[in-house]
């Protein structure tokens, strides 16, 4: 009986992705739970796993992945390099009618390739079953605390990228010397909590939102905020979480209450357009706003947070923003300016970490309903586009994608 070939790609984008959708013990694991599959990696010099860690796993390696039948990767395929008539798993970043993307997907539907988003693999309620979230949300908030440092000069840590792992990551945490600031984690979901887990780390207290408005404390603490926390009805109704993950427009934002009591805010926080901002412009050049450095892990832009201008890169994780002029500086360039780390990428600052949790929920959540039986429509609900057609679910980008 014939195998079915799955392919792991060398990543193509630029800057380069360090990280891997299936790690050498995981593309033995597959190989070993699903018989009818064979694992062949197309060589690279970029990823954290070197080319002779599959290599000693018997592992095949290939300069092409022409020969493989499904392709996974994670960052969008460059798309020179797709090849017609292939399945490929990869962040398509399309789904939101990301503009930079339009003709990634364009070159998907007339290269008639099946292609199926991580982002929309979701149980049957509707739950991601696989996600970088919780390594953006540790480096996220990691980098908050270091751009805090740097801008005081108060500390010196080792960036992330530094360090091999997340144990090694921790040995930093001691180094945090804080003031007795406040600081406000927006969202509920894997990202907050990986920003938490680092704070709770640094032995940073976690407070509740009333307390840090109201109290004063002689030592750092944090307050994770929900939806409720920080959007009211228009119509002074009570906060209902449905009505606002379904019809946001009919909310606004009080979150100004924290930036007048907070230094960092780490954003964490799933936004859509429909949904109010945080604040305004106009806010942060009040004497009164007190957010000096935003890590914004979300790095939506020019989405809930107005300052967020440009994503920032890991070689180059911040930017000052001068609300006044409404206009990006240098780093650390102005007191009154926010600084802003905003690095779109950040899960591969500890890339072995990210992809071998990554690669446990690939074959855990993911592979069993691709090679076996489908029943709750996880793949078939993810895929975007199949046979140069956008699938049922997604012709809502047609219009879009169609368009000039």
């Amino acid at each position: 009986m014939m195998k079915t070939k799955v392919g792991i790609i060398k990543e193509g984008k630029v800057p380069i992705d360090k990280r891997v959708p299936i790690t050498p013990d995981q593309a033995l694991e597959i190989q070993a739970k699903f018989p009818n599959v064979e694992v062949l990696v197309q060589r690279s010099d970029v990823r954290c796993f070197a080319d002779a860690a599959y290599e000693e796993k018997g592992l095949k390696m290939v300069d092409s992945m022409d020969m493989c039948d499904i392709i996974f990767g994670v960052k969008e395929v460059p798309m020179a390099q797709l090849i017609p008539g292939k399945t490929y798993f990869f962040f398509s970043h399309t789904i939101k009618k990301q503009e930079y993307n339009k003709p990634l997907l364009k070159a998907l539907l007339e290269k008639k390739i099946k292609m199926v988003d991580y982002e929309t693999l979701t149980d049957e309620n509707g739950q991601r079953v696989i996600a970088f979230g919780r390594w953006a949300g540790i480096v996220g908030a990691y980098n908050a605390i270091w751009t805090y440092g740097k801008r005081y000069n108060l500390y010196h840590l080792r960036r992330a990228h530094e360090c091999f792992d997340l144990e090694d990551l921790k040995t930093e945490f001691s180094k945090v010397k804080l003031p007795p600031i406040k600081m406000v984690v927006t969202g509920g979901g894997r990202v907050a909590k990986g920003a938490m887990e680092v704070l709770v780390g640094m032995n940073i207290r976690k407070v509740t939102p009333a307390a840090l408005l109201t109290q004063s404390f002689d030592f750092p603490v944090f307050a994770q905020l929900n939806s409720r926390d920080y959007n009211t009805h228009n119509e002074g109704k009570e906060f209902n979480r449905g009505e606002f993950y379904s019809h946001a427009e009919n909310f606004h934002s009080d979150f100004l209450r924290y930036a007048k009591v907070a230094e960092i805010l780490i954003a964490a926080a799933f936004w859509e357009p429909k949904a109010p901002t945080l604040f305004e412009r106009a806010d942060a050049t009040k004497n009164d706003f007190c957010l000096h450095v935003i890590a914004d892990v979300t790095c939506d832009i020019e989405g809930s947070i107005p300052s967020t201008k440009k994503p920032s890169t890991i070689d180059d994780p911040v930017y000052d923003y001068d609300p006044t002029q409404d206009e990006i500086m240098p780093a650390f360039s102005e007191e009154g300016n926010i600084s802003m780390m905003a690095v779109d990428n950040l899960p591969c600052e500890l890339p072995r970490d990210a992809s071998n949790d990554f690669g446990n929920m690939l074959v855990s959540n993911v592979l069993p309903h691709l090679f076996t039986n489908d029943e709750f429509r996880i793949i078939q609900d993810a895929t975007i586009t199949d046979d140069g057609k956008l699938t049922s679910r997604y012709q809502y980008l047609k219009e879009w994608v169609e368009g000039s």
